[in-house]
């Protein structure tokens, strides 16, 4: 800042003190409206004007700053001789390298105890944490990869110092376990980079300037692990039975941990299945041979992060508990395991039902088994023997809206003669398949994230969607020349022809799907709170409403084509027949939905209109149509269905303004009589979704598009069966307090946010 500016800004600084500060009568106002602010919590004292005149004095740029300290010595000041900030400080009497001697001869309990510390900090590394704080703060790891190998027999403990002694425990069974674990990590961090994740959300996958041995083969890697296997096998009489078990399975777990993340697709399903089957079994004796080891934890430092490429400050050495581990990788492989259920969805509505319920668990799978499944969903043209993406698309849109159509004919693509109309239409449809393809992508991937990732990216996904449909509309109007489509004439004259509108309608099916899953993981996530449940159950089942009155209209064009097909082939007849069946499953389910959410808004309704839930919490810096809107945000671009307005929102949900406070006998009379036709609409409603429910669970796979995990999707079928038992339960029990006339104090309410399924919040009601 130059000299003038400086003058300026000093003089308009104390034109503003001599005017705030000295005048006593002022500053006694300030101080009453603080002391008010501070007792009641809900004023506050804008300062916006005072800022703001007092920088109207700067120029554009100019900043106020001490002369004798910098900018860049006040933020280099926080990091100097601080522990937790500055790398090099040491404390009286450490030294800045660790003096562990790595080559120091090692006992075979030490080296089985090694091997464990290197497993917890690798799967510590899978949970999240930084290879700084875990597998790259072990002494014997940094040696193999500090300087940088150029092969794997430069891959050593003494590198430059004096050649091996004959502790084969260290340089043949220990290097080898290590190189082994590297080459595991190698694969894992490839698969995770190689497909969608979130740095620091999901997995840190900064490597410190280091290599994890990418060149070298994955064979010699192997065969340095059995000459290890092989040494435990013919030196008997030199290690105890017990050791050389403990190594031995510890290797074999090794060879076919490293084989199962090795694999890269295409692959079949049985050796997918095998290969991490095998990891599974080779787990369970690890645990047991555990005794036998002895730790070192010598042989791990934080000062090794002084020698790393990093930005950030010191962090402590993070190995998660041996037990907390092993109940880790058990995990991890029945996940990695189940995942090869993908295999057996061969449609889309199949892979996004598998790839929804094998997101549930809890807890939920890894990031490397998320992206593994990400990986196998991207090549399954390959694995299933399907041609290209745009079949994929094709049997998608047969089995919603065009079942044996001739526009996902894919005879179409061997016309070349522009004047066919298999030509046109096969041009118009690659535009609609280049159009929907990458979101068509991303809404799977959105759905193979973290819970709360999937959600964020679904509220982007759905603009995407929005777009779609409506450039969806102008390709099916260009198309109806080419397909001789007749519409549903008018009932009278005033009344326009009903067109079908194949891809439109199938992109606008999606959107509402996605548009449900947003509300429904806002339970799941436990975003919404106790007051605005009747809301957010209302707009569920205001979504569910249009899209069953969407299916229902699939299904009347459907049914139409069926019958003015003139001797359909049995292939035609089939398609047809699963295209009906997906309809009317699809139909029962979005029917369930929407009556068992209207159920529960009726009854969190009447909960916040007898005061056993509160209406609205006092905010006061905000309004209801405003918390509204923001709410709603990521609905309000969407044209159709449009969001309803506040005042229609609130007639529906929010307390009568008019309900009675009187606590007579009249008053409570009055309140039971209003309130007694709500309670009756939410106990007719919970006894449609308890039918409707059970008849979803009965469905068979084949009917439900779940192929692949048809047991997890029977359990959470019953989980929803139990809360609308439990829904059902609440009803009554508020229905038997307001006949009994209301007696304050002998009716508890609680919501329960864990219940038996996360996207059914159901309310306690116990009687006192």
């Amino acid at each position: 800042m130059d000299s003038n500016g400086e003058t300026a800004l000093n003089h308009e600084a104390s034109q503003h003190d001599h005017a705030n500060i000295t005048d006593g009568t002022q500053q006694q106002r300030l101080s009453s409206s603080t002391s008010r602010v501070l007792k009641k919590q809900k004023e506050a004292h804008d300062i916006s004007k005072d800022f703001t005149r007092a920088a109207e004095a700067l120029g554009t740029g100019q900043l106020i700053k001490d002369d004798f300290f910098s900018l860049f010595e006040a933020v280099g000041a926080l990091e100097i001789m601080d522990p937790k900030m500055d790398s090099g400080c040491l404390a009286p009497g450490e030294t800045l390298e660790d003096d562990y001697d790595v080559l120091r001869d090692l006992l075979p309990e030490e080296v089985v105890g090694i091997i464990d510390q290197l497993l917890c900090a690798e799967v510590s590394w899978y949970m999240g944490h930084h290879l700084s704080q875990t597998l790259f703060s072990s002494l014997y790891i940094d040696r193999l990869l500090w300087p940088e190998p150029k092969s794997l027999d430069q891959a050593t403990f003494y590198r430059d110092a004096s050649p091996p002694t004959d502790n084969v425990m260290l340089h043949v069974v220990l290097r080898a376990y290590c190189i082994g674990l590297i080459k595991t990590c190698y694969f894992v961090h490839k698969k995770i980079i190689n497909e969608t994740y979130y740095e620091e959300e999901d997995f840190v996958s900064n490597l410190y300037n280091r290599r994890l041995l990418p060149d070298s083969n994955i064979d010699h890697v192997q065969d340095l692990l059995d000459q290890a296997i092989w040494l435990m096998e013919t030196k008997k009489e030199s290690y105890s039975v017990h050791i050389r078990e403990a190594l031995t399975c510890r290797f074999m777990f090794r060879k076919r941990f490293l084989c199962a993340v090795a694999l890269e697709p295409p692959i079949s399903k049985e050796d997918y299945t095998s290969s991490w089957g095998c990891c599974s079994s080779a787990l369970l004796p690890l645990l047991d041979s555990s005794k036998h080891g002895s730790s070192v934890p010598q042989s791990f430092s934080a000062k090794l992060q002084r020698r790393f490429a990093s930005t950030v400050p010191p962090r402590p050495v993070i190995i998660s508990d041996l037990k907390d581990t092993y109940d880790y990788l058990r995990r991890f492989y029945d996940d990695a395991e189940d995942a090869g259920g993908i295999f057996d969805c061969l449609k889309g509505s199949q892979i996004f039902t598998f790839v929804s319920i094998f997101q549930t668990r809890k807890p939920q799978p890894s990031v490397y088994v998320r992206c593994l499944l990400s990986s196998l969903i991207h090549n399954k043209m390959r694995v299933s023997g399907e041609p290209s993406f745009t079949k994929f698309i094709f049997d998608d849109l047969a089995e919603l809206v065009l079942p044996a159509d001739i526009l996902v004919d894919m005879e179409n693509y061997t016309v070349e003669a522009p004047q066919s109309r298999k030509f046109q239409i096969a041009k118009r449809m690659d535009v609609f398949v280049g159009r929907v393809g990458q979101s068509y992508l991303d809404t799977l991937r959105a759905t193979n994230m973290n819970r709360p990732r999937t959600r964020r990216m679904l509220c982007h996904t759905i603009l995407d969607w929005e777009n779609i449909q409506l450039d969806a509309e102008e390709i099916d109007m260009s198309l109806r020349e080419f397909t001789d489509e007749q519409p549903i004439p008018g009932q009278t004259s005033d009344e326009e022809d009903v067109w079908s509108f194949p891809l439109s309608s199938w992109s606008y099916y999606h959107k509402l799907h996605q548009m449900e899953w947003i509300v429904q993981l806002g339970f799941e996530l436990h975003i919404y709170r106790a007051h605005e449940l009747a809301g957010m159950y209302w707009y569920l089942q205001y979504l569910a409403t249009f899209r069953l009155q969407h299916l229902q209209r699939i299904r009347t064009f459907t049914l139409r084509r069926m019958n003015f097909a003139e001797r359909p082939t049995p292939e035609q007849t089939g398609a047809f027949s699963q295209s009906l069946s997906f309809l009317a499953f699809s139909m029962l389910e979005a029917s369930a939905t929407q009556s068992f959410a209207d159920a529960l808004s009726c009854l969190y309704i009447s909960l916040v209109h007898l005061s056993l839930l509160p209406a609205n919490l006092d905010f006061p810096y905000s309004t209801p149509a405003f918390r509204y809107s923001l709410r709603m945000r990521p609905f309000l671009p969407i044209s159709i269905p449009s969001v309803p307005s506040y005042e229609e929102y609130s007639s529906l949900v929010n307390p009568l303004s008019a309900h009675p406070k009187d606590q007579s006998a009249l008053g409570k009379r009055l309140k039971a009589k209003r309130l007694d036709s709500l309670l009756e609409a939410a106990e007719l409603a919970i006894k449609i979704a308890r039918k409707e429910w059970e008849a979803v669970s009965k469905s068979s796979a084949e009917t439900a598009r779940c192929q692949g995990c048809e047991k997890e999707w029977k359990i959470k079928q019953k989980d929803v069966l139990r809360s609308v038992i439990a829904v059902g339960i609440a009803v009554a029990g508020v229905r038997k307090w307001v006949a009994g006339g209301m007696e304050a104090g002998k009716l508890k309410v609680e919501v329960d946010e864990n219940g038996y399924h996360d996207w059914w919040v159901v309310p306690k009601v116990r009687a006192l």
